[in-house]
C-alpha cells in the first residue's frame, strides 16, 4: 500500500501539476477546506442547501485520514495502528466509506 499516493493518483489523472503543489503547500488545510467549500458552491450563490455540512465534518475529516493512512503505510495493520483503531474497526471504516483497499 506505501506504493499508493493520492498525490500521484491525481496527478496521473492530470488534476493537479506540480505547480499546484507547490501553491497548495504554501496554504493551511483550513484554507483549503474554506477554498473547496467556496468554489463548490459558486453555481449556488454560496449556499449549500440541503447539506448539513457542520454535521457531516466528522465523517468529511474521517474519511480524509482514512485514506491518508493508506498513503502512508505499508499494509492494513500498520494503516489501523496509525490511526489508533482495531483491525476490524478498520475494516469497518473502509467499507463505511466505500473505499476498495484493492484501488490502493
Amino acid at each position: 500500500m506505501s506504493e499508493y499516493s493520492i498525490i500521484n493518483k491525481l496527478k496521473d489523472q492530470n488534476k493537479i501539476s506540480d505547480q499546484l503543489l507547490t501553491c497548495i503547500n504554501n496554504l493551511t488545510l483550513e484554507d483549503l477546506i474554506a477554498i473547496k467549500l467556496e468554489l463548490s458552491t459558486n453555481l449556488l450563490n454560496h449556499r449549500l442547501y440541503g447539506l448539513d455540512i457542520w454535521n457531516n465534518m466528522n465523517s468529511i475529516t474521517k474519511e480524509a485520514v482514512l485514506k491518508f493512512s493508506l498513503s502512508v503505510t505499508k499494509n492494513k495493520t500498520d494503516a489501523a495502528r496509525f490511526l489508533g483503531i482495531t483491525q476490524q474497526n478498520f475494516r469497518r471504516a473502509l467499507k463505511n466509506y466505500n473505499i476498495n483497499i484493492n484501488t490502493f
